[in-house]
């Protein structure tokens, strides 16, 4: 027997590394892969032992390109040590309890120092392109991707249609696909007009790729650098009152997004629709007749939708949460 046990032990430890391609580096290994010039999805799945569906539901990729620098968590196995528990390592390896039970076979959450664990991301929640997240979601979302085209100016708009009484609480997608219709059938544009999308219950959707730019009445001039926030109300006075969720996910996506594309907040670097007359695209400010601009984002949007709104209130907000966010990167 002891002459076929060692070439068995082997043949064991060959098929692990073969179904398990990478594996821990001591009991500190990364899931975090960096792009490089010549990486693919596919070449990038095989390396991880998983599927390159597997990678674009957990990294919210919204097509098959890959740019340098850009990155994206991947499966790792991960050896327990003494302290460990599934929350401290869902929570550090972007997974959850559940995901890990469920890979691993697991029954209860008792571990034991030296078990070999397989760690995948979570899934996001995706339907099509949309990407629906919570803000810190869209935190890891934004920090790990590359974008293709310079973007300089970060969008303010409303829906005035659909508002309030429209979200369900659940419905999220479905709001999407309907403003997606409206947008491609009734407006004549290729998608959805916005990048990004907010909601009364605080959430956030990934909706325009960020490396195709927005359409809208804004004109062009606004547009070509620019990344469009709609946010689900009508935030007109006397109508929607602005949740807090929502509210705290518009300033602290605005701030990630300042950080992000090297933004300090001003007229020239966040900008109402207000300020922009729809014949002519040009950008007007406060110096324009009521009927050749809209009121979006709102003449109850953090004070009101006039410049001086926009500096005592919003600006300020922004500022703060930047230094706070950028205080606990570090």
């Amino acid at each position: 027997m002891k002459k076929f046990f060692v070439p068995l032990l082997s043949l064991i430890l060959i098929m692990q590394v073969t179904i398990f391609p990478v594996l821990a580096a001591g009991n500190n290994p990364t899931n975090i892969y960096v792009v490089k010039a010549g990486d693919t999805l596919p070449a990038i799945a095989n390396k991880y032992g998983t599927s390159v569906e597997e990678l674009k539901v957990t990294n919210g990729l919204q097509s098959d390109t890959l740019l340098v620098g850009q990155k994206l968590w991947v499966p790792i196995m991960y050896e327990v040590v003494a302290g460990d528990t599934l929350d401290k390592i869902s929570s550090t390896y972007n997974s959850s309890v559940d995901t890990i039970k469920s890979t691993n076979g697991l029954s209860s959450e008792q571990l034991y120092t030296g078990k070999m664990l397989k760690i995948t991301p979570k899934r996001m929640t995706m339907q099509g392109q949309y990407i629906l997240m919570n803000k810190e979601e869209f935190k890891n979302w934004l920090l790990h991707n590359e974008f293709t085209r310079k973007i300089s100016l970060i969008q303010q708009h409303h829906t005035w249609l659909p508002s309030y009484k429209n979200f369900h609480g659940s419905n999220h997608f479905t709001m999407l696909k309907g403003m997606e219709n409206y947008h491609i059938n009734k407006k004549g544009w290729k998608n959805i007009a916005q990048n990004i999308t907010t909601f009364p219950d605080g959430k956030v959707a990934i909706s325009r790729p960020f490396n195709i730019a927005p359409e809208g009445s804004i004109g062009l001039k606004a547009n070509i650098e620019g990344i469009a926030i709609e946010n689900i109300g009508n935030f007109d006075i006397g109508h929607d009152v602005m949740t807090e969720e929502q509210k705290e996910t518009i300033v602290y996506i605005t701030a990630l997004l300042c950080i992000k594309f090297g933004l300090t907040p001003s007229i020239d670097s966040i900008t109402y629709h207000h300020w922009w007359n729809y014949n002519t695209g040009q950008r007007v400010l406060d110096n324009s007749a009521e009927y050749e601009v809209k009121t979006c984002p709102g003449t109850g949007f953090f004070g009101g939708n006039s410049t001086n709104s926009a500096k005592n209130h919003f600006y300020p907000l922004v500022s703060r949460k930047m230094q706070e966010i950028e205080a606990s990167l570090h």
